[in-house]
């Protein structure tokens, strides 16, 4: 504490020199501003401060202000919000702990996303601020936390740890002292520090000079931080004790050459689909990128993903073929998309349309088309036969590589009939058009035979046997060894243990 009173004092002095416009003197104060906060960051990093009978490198202040948001938490409007929070932050603070300490930060930080994100790993707030850090997107690239098409790294818990905890370091480096870091944190440097320079105040003053000043948000922001800390410092005394966290997030990774889809992998080998996007928040929309992607799968399933991988089918972009649409009385976004088998949304976006409003008459909207591949389209259930004038008529868009042909043969009738009930001919259908079809009896589907069995024999596992090697070894797969002992993927292979193997 005298080392810090002292530099305070120092930082005073040099706060009343006024440089007036020479550069080399502005510069020569700046230089000093930035060796105390570093000074003090060290001293903060290498020292704890005895607070109610517990170590902490954050003083607890209890002051009003953070027991309106104490009584928030505990027993008003928000107690259900913390207790949701605190039960998800054994997901991740045990790991973000651990990163603090080794960044030389306080540990009690940790706690920050409760109030961030309510430990959400997809929490997107109005501001676009996105993840368990709550990265707007300039921010994001300012501690490379990198976004494309596939990928943002602000919703990985890891990334957007070291984000923070840099983003953090910086902040400390200029102001020096935790809760004007939070506010730093929450609202911005810059407005913290326009602030600042309007008091004429010392940058290592009292927080609590500033909070009136500042915007509501963040004037409440570090008090609820502030009152986190109380709560979870006495957990009995808020009723905490009985609520149980959940596990930390653990998992192995796998390199997948290719790119799929979760939806895909998790069909291919037995993983929730659920439990593969939380493990792989970072992709956007569930795809991996075309370079080969560090998959994170469940602990113990990385060796039975690694023997599926031929398995997975490759995923393959959709073409989207955009249509003109004259808007005629009627017309809804709606209809639009039912006629042309679109999407509501897409075709907001496709038309920079914020809220789905009315359509104006005669003008022009763009209408997104996906080309589906041809064993994706959605099968057709032929109607029972009835007297020819009841039978019953469907739509086809005509889509991109759409020829009458394949679109008979796709609804079991014929290109005559097609023209005939569209009076046109094979030569002038076009992208977008809605032909009226009468489906006919589906092709008839080829049989196919089981596989007959093969003759089996017992394996003995050896020390060092994976369920890889054994199926390599025997000329087989690790899915037939798994059907064949009624085996998860899971299960584990004891040396002595006897299995069947063809």
């Amino acid at each position: 504490d005298k080392a810090v009173d002292t530099l305070d004092q120092a930082y005073a002095l040099i706060l009343d020199v006024d440089p007036g416009t020479d550069p080399r003197l502005l510069q020569e104060k700046e230089d000093l501003r930035h060796t105390i906060s570093k000074r003090i960051l060290e001293i903060y990093s290498s020292r704890q401060v005895v607070v109610n009978g517990k170590r902490n490198a954050i003083p607890l202040t209890i002051n009003k202000y953070v027991q309106d948001e104490i009584d928030s938490f505990t027993t008003g409007r928000e107690r259900d919000f913390f207790i949701d929070a605190y039960r998800r932050s054994g997901k991740y603070r045990p790991k973000i702990e651990t990163a603090l300490k080794e960044a030389g930060l306080p540990p009690e930080l940790a706690w920050l996303p409760l109030i961030e994100s309510g430990y959400k790993v997809t929490a997107l707030s109005p501001a676009r601020a996105l993840g368990l850090w709550q990265f707007i997107p300039s921010t994001g690239y300012r501690y490379n936390l990198n976004r494309d098409k596939y990928i943002d790294e602000r919703l990985d818990p890891d990334k957007a740890t070291r984000g923070a905890i840099e983003y953090m370091k910086g902040l400390h480096e200029m102001f020096g002292d935790w809760a004007t870091v939070l506010a730093g944190y929450n609202c911005g440097e810059n407005r913290v520090l326009r602030t600042i320079q309007s008091q004429n105040i010392n940058y290592l003053d009292n927080f609590w000079d500033l909070y009136e000043r500042l915007p509501r948000e963040t004037a409440r922001y570090v008090p609820r931080f502030l009152a986190t800390l109380h709560i979870i410092n006495s957990p009995e005394k808020y009723g905490l004790n009985a609520v149980q966290v959940e596990p930390p997030l653990l998992f192995e990774t796998v390199n997948v050459p290719k790119q799929a889809q979760l939806k895909s992998i998790a069909e291919s080998t037995g993983i929730d689909d659920v439990i593969l996007r939380e493990l792989n928040a970072e992709l956007r929309q569930g795809i991996l990128p075309e370079n080969g992607y560090e998959l994170r799968v469940p602990p113990g399933t990385a060796e039975m993903v690694l023997a599926k991988i031929d398995d997975i089918p490759a995923y393959r972009p959709a073409k989207v073929t955009v249509v003109q649409h004259k808007v005629r009385k009627g017309d809804t976004l709606d209809k639009l998309a039912k006629k042309y088998r679109s999407d509501v949304k897409n075709i907001m976006l496709a038309n920079n349309m914020r809220r789905p409003g009315p359509l104006t008459v005669g003008k022009t909207v763009r209408v997104p088309l996906v080309e589906v591949p041809s064993d994706e389209y959605p099968a057709v259930t032929p109607a029972a036969k009835a007297p020819a004038h009841k039978q019953e008529t469907i739509e086809h868009v005509v889509r991109p590589g759409d020829s009458l042909w394949n679109i008979a043969k796709r609804y079991g009738t014929t290109t005559r009939e097609i023209e005939r009930i569209n009076r046109i001919t094979a030569s002038n259908i076009t992208l977008g058009q809605v032909l009226k079809i009468v489906p006919g009896e589906p092709p008839p589907q080829a049989k196919v035979e089981p596989p007959k069995p093969r003759h089996s024999k017992t394996y003995t596992v050896r020390k060092g046997d994976t369920l890889h090697s054994i199926a390599k070894n025997h000329n087989t797969t690790v899915e037939r060894l798994l059907v064949l002992n009624n085996m998860k993927p899971q299960s584990k292979i004891q040396p002595g243990k006897k299995i069947l193997v063809e």
